[in-house]
């Protein structure tokens, strides 16, 4: 009752959006990625649904993560219910977006293990919330462990890495989204 119910996920336009601002040609994405620039025209024309490894291999290639495509491929709703049970996940098991469609704010949740080896970096600031569980952080060349009802705040730029201590751990991040020039360029 009042739920946004997901229709087909189209990512074309969130994928051709990022591509653009990152001023970067089909081509360069193609030899980013690994996949043919035909295979990405159809992605952004919504003519073929990239699988996981592909829309993995796609947001990597511009530099952000597949769940902030897909939570920027959903129409935008002025109120939306993220129910717990919906229990279809958009990538593997251990990520769900909380925010769907293209906001100012994107937030996911992360259960169970993570890619420690992995390293990001985002544009714009980060907060890190342990709801249950713990995780590792390197951030600046320094480690840290957080605990449940730990938080770890991370400004647009810091490269980090981090991973679950246990399989019941789960840590939600809340960011302004990355299409949304939320801080200025600071000096390195």
């Amino acid at each position: 009752m009042g739920d946004h119910k997901e229709q087909h996920l189209r990512v074309g336009a969130a994928v051709r959006r990022r591509r653009r601002a990152l001023e970067l040609t089909l081509a360069v994405v193609s030899e980013r990625s690994g996949l043919s620039v035909p295979f990405l025209s159809q992605i952004e024309n919504d003519r073929a649904r990239p699988s996981t490894a592909s829309l993995e291999k796609l947001a990597d290639a511009l530099r952000t993560t597949a769940v902030e495509l897909l939570a920027a491929a959903d129409p935008a709703c002025s109120v939306d219910v993220v129910r717990a049970e919906d229990v279809e996940r958009l990538l593997a098991p251990q990520a769900r977006s909380l925010v769907r469609g293209h906001h100012q704010m994107h937030a996911s949740e992360f259960t169970g293990d993570h890619d420690a080896g992995r390293e990001f970096q985002y544009r714009n600031d980060r907060l890190m919330y342990v709801a249950d569980g713990g995780v590792e952080i390197e951030a600046e060349g320094r480690a840290y462990r957080l605990g449940r009802g730990d938080t770890l705040y991370l400004t647009g730029g810091v490269r980090h890495r981090w991973r679950a201590t246990g399989p019941e751990t789960r840590v939600l991040v809340v960011a302004v989204a990355e299409h949304i020039e939320a801080v200025e360029d600071r000096p390195r």
